[in-house]
């Protein structure tokens, strides 16, 4: 069965996310979706906000809320240093919408900088599209 799964790895400023082998795993970056198979060519990739899916070897799909970070893909593993990572239980889902109207009154006001105010909305928005 070594043939069919890699490691994934995803680490976070404060711990160690996820550490197990997979069968694949699905997630967004700043050219778009990418899945990634045993066996995957060599490649780094700049890692956007979205939803992470992991497909364990047991045919279970565990989903996270993927903020931002850089991926190295190998053919026998993945690393993941994400900048932020959390289980859906980890949501404060009402954090969450507080962040989203901030970021929405940012960008209607467009007072400050615009770039980090779309980032922090698409944040709010992954979170709880997540957490529900």
């Amino acid at each position: 069965m070594a043939d069919k799964t890699f490691r994934l790895k995803i680490i976070a400023p404060e711990r160690i996310f996820f550490e197990d082998d997979v069968a694949f795993v699905e997630f967004r970056t700043t050219e778009g979706d990418i899945g990634v198979y045993p066996g995957h060519i060599a490649l780094t990739s700049i890692v956007a906000p979205g939803i992470i899916k992991i497909h364990t070897v047991s045919g279970e799909i565990r989903e996270a809320a993927l903020l931002d970070g850089f991926s190295e893909i190998l053919a026998d593993q993945v690393v993941i240093l994400a900048e932020a990572v959390e289980w859906p239980e980890e949501i404060d889902v009402n954090r969450a919408k507080e962040a989203q109207i901030r970021a929405e009154r940012r960008i209607q006001s467009e007072d400050g900088d615009m770039d980090r105010a779309e980032l922090a909305l698409k944040r709010a928005i992954v979170r709880q599209r997540i957490a529900k």
